[in-house]
């Protein structure tokens, strides 16, 4: 059977359309990978790619992105409503098919000694990578960001993995890791006050007592005056995304605000989002493998 890897760098750019579409491009050129989304948010002044294949090639497209991205992009110029350290800022590697996930770990630790040695970029391992347990959580590497990156690696226990001990100096740093599928997903209040977006945000974030499996900020859109709840659902089963944005919308009453949309960043898995149609339709006896019919169709050729 044939191993297949999904990978999704995130790069610190969009509103820049030409580099935007060499990145893509460089994509597209590798052999046995397919770039299945590319996820540009203005605002954010920055983009989600998703890529699928081999495992060989998704190593390949990625240290090619993280060169290219080092060219192309110079944080010192960059400026965006999300935080970021690195020109590809962030770089996962996700099991989707006869691959485990010690695989990827040793797949990330491959890259990240590739880029380190061939862009010049240092790089920290994350998640199920991670060198040690401060390192797991992509928000505590990410901390300072790109402006204060330099004074923070002067710290012992912030030396790199890979790569000097300063950041490159227009394309900063880069966190490589293994982990499972996550779901980015926004939702933008009827408020431009960034306070209630911070406030709303800190009810749900784990890190600050919320739901566990949830990672969420609080973000200025600046084109549309409002703000945005934006959040990485890392695991969702074990924090649905109906639960959080029911508690969103709850909150935000509180302080005489509405939900006025969702988004969704790049791809999710369907499972994630069916259980919200199940959730919210209140379907009783709901056989997700039997009753979606794409999957009744899939299984029953698999048999």
């Amino acid at each position: 059977m044939a191993k297949i890897v999904e990978c999704i760098p995130n790069f610190s750019v969009a509103r820049d359309t030409a580099v935007l579409a060499e990145l893509e491009a460089a994509a597209r050129s590798v052999p046995g990978v397919t770039l299945l989304d590319s996820a540009p948010d203005l605002s954010h002044n920055r983009t989600v790619f998703t890529l699928v294949g081999s495992p060989e090639g998704i190593k390949d497209a990625a240290v090619k992105l993280a060169k290219l991205a080092a060219q192309k992009i110079d944080l010192t110029k960059h400026s965006g409503e999300h935080p970021r350290m690195g020109a590809m800022d962030v770089c996962p590697f996700v099991p989707l098919k006869d691959v485990t996930m010690a695989e990827c770990v040793e797949m990330s630790k491959e890259v990240g000694a590739a880029i380190a040695a061939e862009a010049g970029i240092p790089v920290f391992l994350y998640e199920d990578s991670a060198s040690s347990e401060g390192r797991r959580n992509l928000a505590a590497i990410r901390k300072g960001e790109f402006e204060g990156m330099a004074q923070k690696m002067e710290q012992p226990q912030w030396k790199p993995d890979f790569g000097g001990e300063q950041p490159h100096p227009t394309a900063g740093v880069v966190a490589v890791g293994a982990r499972m599928p996550l779901v980015a997903f926004n939702i933008n209040l009827s408020t431009s006050d960034i306070e209630v977006a911070n406030k709303i945000s800190k009810v749900i974030r784990g890190s600050s007592g919320g739901f566990k499996y949830c990672k969420a900020i609080g973000v200025m859109l600046e084109d549309r005056n409002i703000t945005q709840v934006s959040m990485n659902m890392v695991n969702y089963e074990g924090t649905p995304i109906y639960r959080v944005v029911d508690v969103v919308r709850a909150e935000a009453r509180r302080y005489g605000v509405s939900v006025i949309g969702t988004e969704l960043i790049g791809l999710a898995p369907a499972k994630a989002l069916i259980d919200c149609a199940e959730y919210y339709l209140q379907i009783e006896n709901f056989d997700y493998g039997k009753q979606v019919l794409e999957n009744h169709i899939l299984g029953f050729v698999k048999e």
